[in-house]
């Protein structure tokens, strides 16, 4: 049975921290993956877990900038990986599965925001391609590890969803990109991508989960320009973060998906969108304030985005 789209009144919401939703869970033997997990969200949540005794593999596009970060952390791997090169993603996949380990958690954070169009592969759009093609092979890819012990597959989405559905006639934007509307069908994909998985691995204990974090200043937004964040009164001339414009701190903004990987609030539960550490309710018309999207949400639209993801990396695990 599918998962209601309503919240569920956990107790958290939107300035809990990672640490407080993990307070007497205990990860001890425990394995989690999380991609982009030395960086931003990815690295709080790294701390996290590894803190309530779980152990994170942390796969790594810039290992060496990933080890600098990791420093000091107990229980952590890294391993090479890069999600815009399905070849990367295929070694990376196949050295995992080598070990014969059964993954418990594992948390898609890795992304990129608003680049300039760029094409990467087969001349794929690079948001599009990174945020979601690469973490479905990888996901398909790891099934063998993700299957056995029933895990969770949390799939780190954003508000941004909001900006656009998926453009069918042109997902790779060969026309008329817009940064923006880029990075919000890569969002879109995000939850689609939770949806179908969830509905492919419930009867086989798998539960898939997507979510919106909260808008907190990382690296993610690395492309933007320092007067385009002025602009959106994100930072001041200096580039101080301004109050005013609700940036949640790091450790808050991994409490969702740290909450969506371990919380027992959500066992039996899947396939829905997640936002302050609760089950989104549905966007109402107009408001861009929270909620999740008809269009990223949709049975047949998660379908046929699972289609065409097996059709582009040519990976998928229910063949």
């Amino acid at each position: 049975m599918s998962t209601a789209q309503h919240k569920i009144g956990s107790g958290f919401g939107a300035h809990s921290t990672a640490d407080e939703v993990l307070a007497g869970v205990d990860l001890s033997g425990k394995l989690a993956m999380v991609t982009g997990g030395y960086s931003g969200l990815g690295l709080e949540t790294t701390r996290a877990l590894t803190k309530a005794g779980a152990r994170v593999v942390v796969p790594a596009r810039r290992p060496d900038t990933a080890w600098k970060a990791l420093a000091g952390l107990e229980r952590v791997e890294l391993d090479e990986l890069d999600l815009g090169d399905l070849e990367s993603v295929r070694a990376f996949a196949e050295r995992f599965l080598d070990s014969g380990r059964t993954l418990d958690f594992v948390i898609d954070s890795a992304g990129i925001m608003a680049c300039p169009e760029t094409r990467i592969g087969p001349g794929w759009e690079a948001q599009f391609a990174t945020n979601h093609l690469g973490h479905f092979a990888l996901v398909n890819r790891l099934w063998p590890a993700i299957e056995p012990g029933g895990a969770r597959v949390v799939s780190v989405s954003s508000r941004a969803h909001h900006f656009s559905g998926m453009r069918w006639d042109d997902v790779h934007w060969r026309t008329g990109y817009d940064k923006w509307q880029a990075y919000g069908q890569a969002k879109t994909a995000n939850v689609l991508f939770a949806v179908h998985l969830d509905r492919l691995g419930a009867g086989h204990g798998v539960r898939a989960f997507s979510l919106h974090p909260g808008g907190i200043l990382t690296p993610l937004q690395r492309h933007l320009p320092r007067a385009e964040m002025v602009e959106r009164g994100w930072i001041d001339e200096q580039g101080n973060a301004l109050n005013p414009s609700g940036f949640k701190s790091p450790e808050q903004g991994a409490a969702t998906q740290v909450w969506a990987a371990t919380s027992p609030q959500l066992a039996d539960m899947g396939g829905v969108y997640l936002e302050d550490c609760d089950i989104a309710e549905p966007a109402v018309d107009g408001d861009t304030s929270g909620g999740v999207k008809e269009w990223a949400i949709a049975p047949d639209q998660a379908e046929r985005l699972w289609t065409l993801s097996a059709e582009l990396t040519g990976v998928n695990a229910f063949a």
